[in-house]
């Protein structure tokens, strides 16, 4: 009988990840060698796993280097348009598998560890996850730095060096506990420290007018040093750079004035100006007004800014090399993305280096302002929009005051001579408003100082149009426009799911990494047998490798040939996990209610943090894990249902539960998720997805067709019915038995038999205060519930034919499509697949 395949074995049979040259192997192996001794200092006597790690990070990168110095020098020499994409999260996750991918070097790297006597996977397991985002937007800024690289655009990502990420989440007891993310504890080896580039960055002072213009005097100084780290693009030698800032305190910090005793507390002090850069807000779709946010979201405009113009000053132009002085030219070769609001201050900071550094007069200055920047709208959440009290603008910030100021009394004498006598429509335009505490609006800051506005679904931008920003686009309807959201099928593909790339390729090549829009060929097919049999197959591979996972990780045994029901993502009200808890409870009664019943076995799976001061989604965490306490404690039920909370959910444990699922969970009210990409990237992986009509949740159904996909549920003029006509939670409470006994059950402490009126809280917000209309949804959802159990236990092979028709839409949803629009119709840029010159090794 056949011996196995070893992990090693069939890695080793996927041309996706690179063909291994056996001279490359062997430079490969001295290398690391070379980098355990010379790097690590050990010999593998001494050497630990993580030194391991370490020493195939180091060989790895060295295969970066050249190419992006050579990168470097190519922008320099052909001098294109550049784009900086500001964003207050890059949630990365590892690097190494990434970086191997793109550069095609993953089996040789694994024939090279192998021969070494070691485990490449195992090694990987050791890495860090850059946890440096919260959610959706935070990885959206991930996947499109990878598109940006992978289509040859000059585009620089900017953004904080927290020390401290995303937190860890443990699960005691039931509760959520937050632990620090001390992701830099053992060193990152994929960044390089540029202290030759640090920048001043200014706050508190007070503003002098004087006959030369504006002075921003007696601030404090902090001082941001850039830490580079590069991004490959894909097989095309181009390596991008993500800036990332950390703040330093100077040397002179609090020093000024000290006497001998003030001496050691004044070092000690330095800790306050470091602190900008200490620890990421935890918070999704929420904003928190504290000054310690806004330091960050100044610190990173500022030092970012600087970067940009001393770039642009000393850029090379056609054939002769000059110092550019004049800055009018910036928005020709300068774009700057603002991913969402959190980096608006770049509006009013480059006015005020215009205007009070550089001297230009105020309309010039605007102009420029104005075609530099875009901003991408992520939400229309009202707690979710920024508003910042002026009180601490003219404390943190003076003079940008002074310049909001200004920028509103030109805008609103604009909507004055062109809307005479409308005041209401003054006072809801305005950047400033008025009220027991007078806060700055800095959606409609970004609205008004950039030439292009972006949702992030088709949906989504309706609804920025049709309501929340109607006033806008009544002024300005060309700068709105639509960008859906996209992943990047490297990572979310190739380097999560092998076998499945492998599959597609074997059928139509391996072009489809770079245009995903040839996915649609597989609709050729969908009947063939031999390939419905290798994606089931696959399939079932990764259900049972996430099983043994969950076993080793969490201690936890389920049954891999169960329906894996998946919702990850962060947990809020508006995303209705709640939903998905009536759901399991429904089933969990059903079962009890006729056991000798044949039931289509289902596992489900709930993962994804709660910010540390949102009381409702730590409850909401506290119910799933008292839930399963119950159901998977419960002899009769047995097997056929399990409900698991996936502790600490992240990037890395993405790229493990995704592939494995059958069934993602894309249940949001209709008009609240902006966009959604967990949706895409399950579709991409194979996972069948029961939605509402929300966010690209729409598009995909369009794209695949919507019959081969469960939707169910209120559309966005029904939810609106409903808000007209008022929502009734006890209407459906008291009209359906099912629902109302999963409710009593939750209320009189069926699953919290040790604390009854432990979810009281949570029963009396869905009975009467669910902005998001749980009750309205789930008698649809049920019976939707009930055709996917159907259709997964009588019709595999339906159900496969779906899954091929998914994946062979799902090309839209490429985040090179996305980069190539933001490119073409907002930053004036074209893309290219065409590779540069691979540099020569210089070892």
């Amino acid at each position: 009988m056949a011996k196995p395949l070893t992990d090693h074995d069939k890695r080793k049979q996927i041309s996706v990840r690179g063909l291994a040259g056996v001279e490359n192997v062997a430079d490969l192996k001295t290398n690391f060698n070379r980098h355990l001794h010379f790097t690590l200092v050990k010999d593998r006597n001494v050497a630990t796993k993580r030194d391991y790690y370490f020493a195939l990070a180091n060989t790895v990168r060295d295969h970066l280097v050249g190419r992006w110095i050579r990168t470097q020098q190519h922008y320099y020499e052909k001098d294109p348009k550049r784009v900086y994409y500001l964003s207050l999260e890059f949630y990365m996750g590892r690097t190494l598998q990434n970086t191997m991918v793109n550069l095609a070097l993953e089996n040789a790297c694994d024939e090279a560890t192998y021969q070494l006597g070691l485990d490449m996977e195992e090694l990987q397991d050791i890495e860090e996850d850059a946890g440096l985002g919260n959610g959706g937007l935070g990885r959206l800024a991930a996947c499109f730095l990878d598109s940006m690289a992978s289509l040859g655009l000059a585009a620089y990502g900017y953004g904080i060096r927290y020390e401290f990420g995303i937190f860890n989440q443990k699960i005691v007891n039931g509760w959520q506990v937050e632990e620090a993310d001390d992701w830099l504890r053992y060193g990152n080896p994929w960044e390089k420290a540029r202290p030759e580039y640090m920048r001043p960055v200014q706050f508190y002072g007070r503003v002098e007018h004087t006959a030369d213009g504006a002075q921003w005097v007696d601030a404090q100084v902090v001082l941001a040093l850039p830490y580079d780290t590069p991004v490959p693009g894909y097989r095309n030698n181009i390596v991008n750079t993500m800036r990332l800032w950390s703040a330093k305190a100077p040397c002179d910090f609090n020093l000024k004035d000290f006497n001998v005793g003030g001496y050691i507390q004044a070092v000690l002090d330095r800790n306050l100006a470091e602190n900008i850069s200490r620890v990421l807000y935890p918070n999704d779709n929420f904003f928190e007004g504290k000054e310690l946010r806004l330091k960050q979201e100044y610190f990173v405009v500022a030092a970012t800014l600087q970067d940009i113009i001393r770039r642009f000053k000393a850029s090379k132009f056609g054939s002769t090399e000059f110092v550019r002085l004049d800055l009018s030219a910036l928005p020709d070769k300068v774009a700057i993305q603002l991913n969402d609001t959190h980096p608006a201050l770049a509006i009013p900071e480059l006015m005020r280096i215009l205007v009070d550094q550089e001297k230009l007069a105020w309309e010039k200055a605007w102009n420029i302002v104005v075609r530099t920047c875009a901003y991408t709208n992520h939400t229309v959440l009202p707690e979710a929009l920024e508003r910042w009290p002026v009180d601490l603008f003219q404390n943190l910030l003076p003079r940008h005051l002074q310049i909001i100021y200004e920028i509103n009394r030109r805008h609103l004498e604009r909507i004055t001579k062109l809307y005479p006598g409308d005041l209401d429509r003054l006072r809801r335009m305005s950047l400033i408003e008025e009220g027991d505490v007078k806060k700055i609006n800095m959606a409609h800051l970004c609205i008004v100082g950039s030439h292009a506005v972006n949702g992030v679904a088709r949906i989504h931008s309706d609804i920025i149009k049709n309501t929340v920003f109607k006033d806008f686009y009544d002024l300005d309807p060309e700068k709105f426009q639509n960008k859906t959201n996209g992943i990047t099928p490297r990572r979310w593909l190739v380097m999560c799911n092998p076998g499945l790339a492998e599959v597609i390729a074997e059928r139509i090549g391996e072009d489809y990494m770079r245009d995903l829009d040839q996915l649609k060929k597989l609709l050729d097919f969908v009947d063939d047998e031999s390939f419905i049999r290798d994606v089931a197959k696959i399939k079932q591979e990764n259900k049972m490798k996430f099983a043994a996972h969950l076993e080793e990780h969490y201690k936890v045994k389920i049954n891999p040939y169960s329906m894996f029901d998946v919702q990850v993502k962060r947990i809020h009200e508006y995303k209705r996990q709640l939903l998905n808890c009536l759901h399991i409870i429904t089933l969990y009664n059903r079962i009890k209610k006729e056991p000798s019943k044949s039931w289509t076995p289902r596992t489900i799976m709930i993962g994804g943090k709660a910010a540390p001061g949102y009381h409702t989604a730590k409850m909401i965490i506290k119910l799933i894990t008292s839930i399963g306490d119950i159901v998977n404690n419960d002899p009769v039920v047995g097997d056929r249902l399990k409900v698991i909370f996936l502790e600490n959910y992240r990037v890395t444990l993405a790229e493990k539960v995704i592939p494995a699922a059958d069934l993602s969970e894309q249940i949001s009210t209709a008009g609240t998720e902006a966009s959604g990409t967990g949706n895409m990237k399950f579709m991409l992986n194979g996972a069948l997805t029961i939605g509402t009509m929300d966010g690209a949740n729409v598009e995909m159904a369009e794209e695949a067709g919507e019959e081969n996909l469960f939707i169910f549920g209120m559309r966005v003029p029904d939810v609106e019915a409903l808000d007209k006509k008022g929502y009734d939670a006890s209407s459906y409470y008291n009209r359906i038995p099912e629902l109302k006994q999963a409710v009593d059950q939750i209320s009189n402490g069926f699953f919290s038999p040790e604390h009854p009126g432990l979810f009281k809280d949570l029963v009396n917000m869905l009975m009467n205060h669910d902005r998001f209309k749980v009750f309205a949804d789930y008698e649809d959802y049920i019976e939707c519930q009930e055709k996917v159990s159907e259709l997964y236990q009588q019709n595999p092979k339906a159900w496969t034919r779906k899954v091929i028709r998914n994946i062979a839409g799902s090309g839209k949803f490429s985040s090179d499509r996305t980069i190539s629009q933001y490119a073409r119709e907002i930053w004036g840029m074209e893309p290219s697949m065409e590779k540069i010159a691979a540099p020569d090794d210089p070892r």
